[in-house]
């Protein structure tokens, strides 16, 4: 039996409050991620990824591209 839209509903509003959470979390600590990069990484740590290596992979790639997206610098033309 599948579930009832009630249910449903209920568990996208519990997700919603959660990514509300940790978008204001993120905020305080200036991690620059978005709603979107947080629920990805919470699903890729759902589904197994060490958060460690997870938070070492997003640093790297910072690294490499320069600089956040946020922080004012357009992307590379090539």
């Amino acid at each position: 039996m599948p579930p009832k839209q009630d249910q449903v509903d209920d568990k996208r509003q519990a997700a919603r409050e959660v990514i509300d959470i940790l978008q204001e979390i993120s905020d305080l600590l200036n991690t620059n991620l978005d709603r979107t990069e947080l629920s990805l990484c919470v699903s890729l740590i759902e589904n197994g990824v060490n958060p460690d290596a997870l938070a070492t992979v997003i640093k790297d790639l910072r690294k490499e591209t320069g600089s956040s997206k946020r922080v004012g610098n357009p992307p590379a033309v090539e």
